[in-house]
């Protein structure tokens, strides 16, 4: 076959080659890149019959072969020649990432190289001596993947030799001590309980002699295995293992340089990379919309041309029927006249809210009865559940049969109406089969009926229009993935296949359940790598099999897979954000920007009550003056109401009358509140203030429960946070009595940032006073633990002095709403993921725990070999643990697990066993593949806030400046260097000049690359030339 399919391609490339030409203008064979491209795939196939000639096997073409898709798919031919678009700026990102993981990867070999290997080993030849049978190290009991490491004397690690725990003896703890007790005569009788000597104790001596940990495949030997575990740091699994084994062995401080390497290598760098591709490809796919539509929207296309075509001929035969001779429309036109009558009470019932209503509340009832069934549920409820739901399908049926009257065909134009009738249809044909296990599953999609609910809630359908646009640009991406996870699977079974097995304790080889064997299982774990769970643990068991240079295989799938081709998802759906009209934001966005003063100058909530309660003062007082009123010879109101009334009026007039006057006390014109305010705009009072507000944030990091109530420690914290207290009070007071409280046109409270630092200082005072007021009594206490956590809430003081964590702030608070709507949707989709995973795996999540299960095929063989039948930790059982373990699945902790036990399950009170349904992968990867969109949506309403908000400040900052622009300025002064003599000229030219850039860039890159020669056991030539280096380095 691979003979007749390699002709097939040499065949059509000499046809195209004779019709186009080979080369020599613009439309020759060779002028088109993907005709290269189809070349170089023909030599690889070329290459392989060569090398098997000679009796290889290498099979190189099986990578490239598949790639022939892309040139033939316009869509992904088109998708890929955007994403080759953003190769530049892509490759400088991926050179400043490789950069900075080299840099950490050569500290680690300057500070640890060889310290992983620490062991405890024996300091006397025991085994000998006692004839005892131990091993030259300790090993605990998970061996060399969770090793014993130590800290050498005199160093600093958290672990020693003397931690090293007791020795076991048939799983009991041995106590008695051989340096004590004698090991060749009996015990002392009454000396201690156990009856075994803990042999352990001699493990005392701190070798760096053991093996490293994880196969070897963890340590900091030299720059390579530094760089493949600096790169595990960076993708953030299993970086706290790496970090815990070098503050054993090394420095309790050693966990700076992780968390550093950590927020520089994954927070940052990852991020800059995710943000240039997604902006790039964005930018571009916006420039070449219509192109980009092409694969994927031709097949809807093709679904609406026949649609249409249906239409027509509907259409056609109703008028070839209209056309009937005059006699038959006399027999008929009573008929026609009682169907029109009927026909239009059934459109007028099917459109009313009546019908609609009663419709919705059945399906909610009909999601309530799939959302209550649950494992071992009661006989009756299972026969009650059964009849409410053939009620439900009878009121189904007659929806869709009154919809179908009022309609005709075009019922079947809409989704909607689609999807109801084949969940109606199945689920007649599920109660008349009465196989309930084999259709029930496909009643949950019912629970798909609540999008509904988006025509009443408008914000929501538009967040789900942005997700239906996301599906619809990213089918090629998917596409492209799967061509991806497709040719890494084909690469990954030429490499590991058949590698990943291991002998168990009965003596059989088992496969591990992360392996290349087949095509399946090598994409399944392709598609774990990117999803960058548990892929250490493949990249150990392949480094183990193979060589440590297969880790270029792994960090080739995470590099082009999670960091370039998962981004341009986010790409896609910051493309669909910003493709939806920008007012969805806009709401938010005026609540939230504030101007550089910290004042909107919008109309806020007071000044609007104040408006509305203006005219209603002023209708009472013209009432009171009105005559009409006086000359009532029936007056209802007393004498003193009246006075009350006149006073109250002259009171709101004199309120009036001194708005802007502080607290109605000092006047504008008064010198003391012209003080205040020189001193709140002065630039050292916000210096000042932020000083104590980070005194503030230590003393609240300071405090912890082991500190002694009456020690000093206690005291100088107490005695800090009332003298804080004090400083924000004053501030406080010197704003109000500058500004105003709540009257005036940049009063107080007029601020968001103000009513947030005065609240928080309110709850401090309130804090003191309880605890004054409370002292020598514990009743109170709770309540002053409360008081006592709201300051934590300080810190939140310095986003309205730093200008670019405040515009952060008001992206969040604006993405709040959309943040909201998106949230819905994760509900719906988990709530119907739930529905729909209780139906499959009800009761299946069960299995036995006992030594041997090899003969254990359900719940009564285990319970006659005595062991324990147990429910796992993550199951379907119910609607409530499968939300849970959805949502473990959505956070990546731990979704292989639950996946293989879903693959495992049998049946209810039956053993599992290994990948006994392989089709339920369809169910874990789709909601894999699905969380991320959704994941991705949260994403994309953080970038489209900020973007909004940045867009606002800009605006605002521009007006500032053009209002600056309007005084004159000064003129250009000349440069600093435009005075200096024509030497220092000469030499600051030449240290400005690009020449030297390049040359000091030269010399750095050759000395890492001389550090990077540093390793474990290094040979004296390059100790030599390592030491030369650095002498040189410090001379320099």
């Amino acid at each position: 076959m691979d003979h007749l399919v390699f002709a097939y391609f040499v065949m059509e490339m000499v046809i195209k080659m004779i019709a186009l030409g080979i080369f020599g203008h613009s439309r020759s064979y060779l002028s088109n890149n993907w005709h290269k491209f189809d070349v170089f795939i023909m030599f690889t196939e070329v290459l392989d019959y060569i090398v098997l000639a000679f009796g290889a096997n290498f099979n190189i073409s099986y990578a490239f072969t598949p790639m022939r898709l892309i040139s033939r798919e316009p869509s992904m031919r088109e998708f890929v020649s955007i994403l080759l678009g953003t190769a530049t700026m892509l490759g400088n990102v991926l050179l400043l990432y490789i950069f900075v993981i080299h840099v950490f990867a050569v500290v680690g070999v300057q500070l640890w190289a060889g310290t992983l290997r620490h062991r405890c080993f024996l300091g006397q030849d025991i085994p000998t001596m006692y004839n005892v049978s131990l091993s030259p190290y300790f090993s605990n009991t998970y061996g060399e993947k969770t090793p014993f490491t130590c800290s050498l004397d005199g160093t600093s690690g958290m672990r020693h030799c003397k931690d090293v725990p007791p020795y076991r003896d048939d799983g009991m703890v041995c106590l008695l001590n051989p340096l004590v007790y004698n090991p060749v005569a009996p015990p002392v009788a009454g000396a201690n309980n156990s009856t075994c000597f803990n042999w352990n104790v001699y493990y005392n001596v701190c070798l760096p002699d053991g093996p490293n940990p994880n196969k070897g495949a963890l340590n900091f030997d030299n720059v390579g295995y530094a760089w493949i575990t600096m790169f595990q740091v960076v993708t953030l699994e299993g970086w706290t293992t790496v970090m815990y084994y070098i503050m054993d062995v090394y420095s309790f401080w050693s966990f700076i340089f992780f968390i550093l390497t950590t927020v520089v290598g994954s927070s940052v760098i990852m991020n800059v990379c995710a943000v240039v591709i997604a902006t790039h490809f964005s930018g571009a796919m916006r420039r070449d919309t219509e192109r980009q539509q092409g694969g994927a929207m031709s097949i809807k296309q093709l679904c609406c041309k026949l649609l249409n075509r249906l239409k027509q001929i509907i259409l056609e035969r109703h008028q070839k029927r209209s056309q009937v001779s005059d006699r038959q429309t006399e027999r008929t036109a009573s008929y026609i006249l009682l169907w029109t009558t009927i026909h239009k009470k059934l459109e007028k019932i099917v459109n009313s809210k009546v019908f609609n209503g009663s419709i919705m509340f059945a399906i909610f009832l009909s999601i309530l009865t799939m959302a209550v069934e649950f494992h071992g549920q009661p006989a009756w409820l299972t026969v009650m559940l059964q009849i409410i739901n053939i009620i439900l399908t009878i009121v189904f049926v007659v929806e869709i049969t009154l919809k179908l009257g009022a309609l005709y065909w075009t019922y079947f134009t809409d989704k909607e109406n689609l999807l109801d009738f084949f969940v109606v249809v199945v689920s007649l044909w599920e109660i008349s089969a009465k196989a309930e296990r084999k259709l029930s599953v496909v009643r949950a999609f019912r629970a798909l009926r609540l999008l509904r609910l988006v025509h009443y809630l408008p914000y929501l359908k538009r967040q789900l229009l942005v997700l239906k646009r996301t599906i619809a640009k990213a089918a090629t991406l998917c596409l492209l993935l799967l061509f991806f996870i497709f040719i890494f699977s084909v690469i990954g079974m030429h490499l590991f296949g058949c590698k990943f097995g291991f002998r168990s304790k009965y003596g059989d080889i088992v496969v591990d359940r992360k392996n290349f064997d087949t095509l399946l299982w090598s994409m399944v774990t392709v598609f774990q790598i990117l999803t960058e769970k548990d892929w250490c643990q493949v990249l150990q068991n392949a480094m183990a099999v193979t060589s440590p240079w297969s880790a270029l295989y792994f960090i080739a799938v995470i590099v082009f897979g999670k960091n370039v081709l998962f981004n341009v998802l986010v790409g896609i759906v910051v493309d669909s954000f910003q493709a939806r009209p920008s007012k969805d934001f806009e709401p938010s966005m005026q609540s939230v920007i504030l101007r550089p003063t910290d004042v909107t100058h919008e109309e806020s909530p007071t000044t609007a009550t104040e408006d509305s309660s203006l005219p209603a003062s002023e209708l009472s007082r013209s009432d009171a003056i009105d005559p009409s009123h006086e000359e009532d010879p029936a007056p209802t109101a007393p004498e003193n109401s009246n006075r009350f009334l006149e006073w109250m009026q002259r009171v709101l007039h004199w309120c009036r009358e001194h708005e802007e006057w502080s607290l109605f006390l000092l006047p504008p014109q008064n010198r003391f509140r012209r003080f205040c305010q020189r001193v709140v705009s002065h630039q050292a009072f916000d210096i000042i203030i932020l000083l104590f507000i980070i005194i503030s944030c230590v003393t609240i990091a300071m405090e912890r429960p082991g500190i002694d109530p009456a020690g000093m420690e206690r005291y100088i914290l107490t005695i800090s946070y009332l003298v804080l207290s004090v400083v924000f009070l004053v501030e406080m007071l010197i704003k109000v009595l500058a500004l105003g409280m709540v009257y005036g046109k940049d009063s107080y409270c007029r601020s968001f940032w103000n009513i947030m630092d005065g609240s928080l200082v309110f709850l401090s005072a309130i804090h003191i006073l309880v605890r004054v007021a409370t002292a020598g009594r514990n009743d109170m206490q709770g309540l002053l633990k409360i008081l006592r956590l709201l300051r934590t809430f300080r810190p939140l003081r310095v986003i309205k002095r730093i200008p670019k964590l405040k515009l952060a702030f008001q992206a969040l608070i604006a993405s709040v709403k959309p943040m909201g709507a998106i949230i819905v949707l994760c509900c719906v989709f988990f709530f119907f993921c739930g529905v729909l995973g209780v139906q499959l795996f009800k009761g299946k999540f069960h299995h036995c725990l006992g030594e041997d299960l090899r003969n254990i095929t359900n719940k009564a063989d285990c319970d006659e070999a005595k062991y324990d039948w147990v429910q796992k930790e993550y199951n379907f059982d119910n609607l409530a643990q499968a939300l849970i373990s959805l949502f473990v699945m959505y956070s990546k902790d731990g979704w292989m697990r639950i996946m293989y036990s879903g693959l495992d399950a049998v049946g209810v009170n039956q053993q599992p066993i290994r990948n006994y349904n392989t089709w339920m992968l369809l169910f874990f990867i789709s909601f894999m593949i699905m969380s991320f969109f959704l994941l991705d949506m949260f994403i994309g309403v953080m970038v489209e806030a900020f973007h909004q908000c940045q867009q606002d400040q800009n605006r605002i900052d521009k007006d500032l400046e053009a209002e600056l622009q309007d005084h004159p300025t000064d003129q250009e002064e000349a440069p600093y260097y435009a005075y200096y003599s024509p030497l220092r000229r000469r030499i600051h030219s030449l240290c400005t000049s690009k020449f030297l850039d390049i040359f000091m860039t030269i010399i750095i890159f050759i000395s890492v690359l001389m550090m990077s020669f540093e390793h474990y056991n290094q040979p004296q030539v390059i100790h030599s030339l390592t030491v030369n280096r650095s002498s040189l380095d410090r001379n320099s």
